[in-house]
């Protein structure tokens, strides 16, 4: 059984219905090496244009002993909502955010993938 480590959101078993800031995190295996988590439904707003964009983001990090609570995660990326912010700066600012806020050493990967906009699709990854 892991541990809760980080309640500064206080959001698991809670109602919460607004964007969150801050991720809360559980306490992980040695053994766990890798986590992946693939999130279909974030959104944000075209910066010039001001209409919705519509993205699929993969986080993937390596825990050090840690790993971040998944509904922290999905309030934490509702934020992005109601902001202009391109596919690239979104990528790049969630990865340098999880980077900062993980309680111990880690490597971020962020890969926002815009869903077709003009026949086009965008891929963007960051490191952090």
């Amino acid at each position: 059984m892991t541990s809760l480590l980080s309640t500064d959101t206080g959001v698991l078993g809670k109602v919460v219905q607004h964007p969150i800031d801050t991720l809360d995190y559980f306490s992980a295996l040695p053994s766990l090496t890798a986590v992946r988590a693939t999130c279909s439904e974030v959104s944000a707003l075209c910066p010039v244009t001001g209409q919705p964009d519509l993205y699929t983001l993969v986080v993937e990090y390596t825990p050090n002993g840690h790993v971040i609570e998944t509904k922290s995660l999905k309030l934490f990326l509702w934020r992005y909502r109601d902001r202009g912010i391109s596919c690239e700066d979104l990528a790049a600012e969630i990865a340098n955010e999880l980077s900062s806020q993980h309680p111990a050493t880690s490597s971020f990967t962020v890969t926002a993938t815009q869903q077709s906009r003009g026949g086009i699709v965008l891929t963007a990854t960051a490191h952090a």
